[in-house]
């Protein structure tokens, strides 16, 4: 059975007054809040399900940690990929609780900066040889050569860290 959280609140947009001055309203002029329709009063409506366990996810058979932006799917005609070529891992083993892991990575569509700057931006190289900045990953001179790229990220951030102590203390395995 479904809950519902309600009540006004004061209209965050507006400040309360029903009236909004943005960029566009100059020297005296301001529009009726589209949020709370000039009201100064916001009526917030929630209607939730407890939850109970995480649901079965129908018809899915891969997880990937985050997408870049590229189109994630097998294709077809000449244009056939496998599960295993877009990275990630198993929905069986993401529900047993599997952590993602170096070589899951989408790394045949990706170089290590695309990857990194959506999974861990911490792990993102800024490698100086790296010349897509401003542009797409894609048009990278080193692009076409990203194998060499994910051997040389492999070596320089592919250690597992582990937290000791504190956030200051950190060992590398």
């Amino acid at each position: 059975m479904g809950k519902i959280v309600e009540f006004n609140e004061r209209c965050s947009s507006c400040k309360g007054t029903g009236l909004y001055q943005g960029l566009g309203e100059r020297d005296g002029f301001a529009v009726i809040c589209h949020d709370c329709k000039g009201t100064g009063c916001f009526h917030y409506k929630h209607e939730y399900e407890d939850f109970v366990k995480r649901e079965l996810k129908p018809g899915v058979r891969q997880v990937l940690e985050v997408n870049p932006g590229i189109c994630a799917g097998r294709g077809t005609g000449d244009k056939k990929f496998t599960f295993s070529d877009f990275g990630g891992m198993p929905y069986e083993d993401w529900l047993k609780g599997k952590p993602f892991s170096q070589g899951m990575e989408m790394r045949r569509f990706t170089c290590p900066a695309w990857w990194y700057q959506s999974a861990d931006y911490k792990k993102k190289p800024g490698w100086e040889e790296c010349d897509c900045m401003g542009r797409t990953f894609s048009a990278c001179s080193h692009f076409p050569n990203k194998d060499k790229c994910w051997e040389r990220w492999d070596t320089e951030f592919g250690e597992i860290v582990k937290v000791m102590k504190s956030d200051d203390e950190v060992s590398r395995e």
